[in-house]
């Protein structure tokens, strides 16, 4: 895998691909890789797209690509499909919806299936958006599975995390309860064309007025571990409040309007420290992330299957409660490695 680190800093999309497969299926030798290009990361603009199946997020994404192309910067498109959870497969179809893009060597496609993991992202997203970064892509764009309101991970991955919404995918109370709402930097509505444009607008609106907008660098983490976020004693009028865009993806209307307001988010982050901030909030919280998965993974190394089955025929025949269950397999697991 280390071999593949220059070819892939000199422009080689083999050497790339190659190296993004070995993250992904987590290949002996890739942190070796990962752990040399590291120190080339970190200057590439990561914008994040997520929001409900049939809102038009891998068209945005084509328009986006465009326009980005046009004023002659590089992007990478990292496209996140939902893997089955019956057979395992995914279908990794974005390639096909993004088919105008190809044969651009400015540009970079690669789908990636979520392998069972939650909040919209791959497990290796992460890594695979360093790789790209590395690459010397100026703009990353990733495309999320569209899971819903709990679709969150994304803002740990992106610096601007646009969240797109359509009419008529549901009521004004829809729009507003909808806590997918909460990570967005910039608010879409695509396909303006339609009907109803002008009430979901509204309750978009609605909702960002409702109160006070926590700032994505008082971010706090979903599943497990949070962090402290201070509740103001005075008021912060310096804050990003979400614009509300109008697009027709498939027309290319508002997407020059949406780039501009992308740059002015950027421009935002990067005045009075606020990049550092949030970069120091996502890091930490890809590090509890990180231990929490490395710490799942010395349990089950170390416990047999037996040990399992027979905890959960306890817990099975109601002698025993999960949360003590738990607390038996860690008690196991700490004897064993005291060994």
């Amino acid at each position: 895998m280390i071999d593949l680190v220059e070819p892939l800093r000199s422009g080689d999309r083999r050497a790339l691909a190659r190296l993004l497969t070995a993250v992904e299926n987590e290949r002996v030798g890739v942190q070796a890789a990962l752990t040399a290009l590291y120190p080339y990361t970190g200057h590439a603009w990561v914008i994040g797209l997520t929001g409900a199946p049939g809102t038009g997020k891998s068209s945005l994404v084509t328009e986006l690509a465009k326009v980005y192309r046009s004023k002659g910067e590089t992007v990478a498109i990292l496209a996140v499909d939902p893997t089955s959870p019956f057979t395992g497969g995914a279908i990794l179809g974005d390639r096909i919806r993004m088919r105008e893009l190809s044969g651009d060597k400015g540009i970079f496609i690669r789908s990636m299936a979520t392998r069972g993991s939650l909040g919209g992202l791959a497990r290796a997203t992460r890594d695979a958006v360093r790789v790209l970064d590395a690459a010397g892509f100026d703009r990353i764009l990733v495309e999320t599975v569209g899971a819903g309101q709990s679709e969150v991970e994304i803002a740990r991955a992106a610096y601007t995390t646009i969240v797109i919404e359509a009419p008529g995918l549901g009521d004004d109370v829809q729009a507003i309860k909808a806590g997918i709402l909460e990570i967005a930097d910039v608010l879409v509505v695509n396909k303006a064309d339609r009907p109803g444009v002008d009430s979901t607008v509204r309750a978009l609106r609605t909702m960002l007025e409702l109160g006070h907008p926590v700032s994505r660098e008082q971010m706090v983490a979903h599943h497990g571990q949070a962090v402290k976020v201070e509740t103001p004693t005075t008021p912060n009028h310096d804050f990003w409040l979400p614009p509300v865009i109008r697009t027709v993806a498939t027309e290319g209307e508002g997407i020059v309007e949406l780039v501009a307001t992308i740059e002015a988010h950027r421009d935002y982050l990067t005045q009075a420290n606020r990049m550092h901030r949030l970069e120091q909030q996502q890091v930490e919280m890809e590090l509890v992330d990180r231990v929490r998965d490395e710490l799942v993974k010395q349990l089950f190394s170390v416990l047999p299957a037996e040990k399992l089955r027979e905890v959960v025929d306890q817990v099975q025949a109601r002698s025993l409660d999960p949360q003590s269950a738990v607390n038996q397999l860690l008690a196991f697991q700490q004897v064993n490695v005291a060994k």
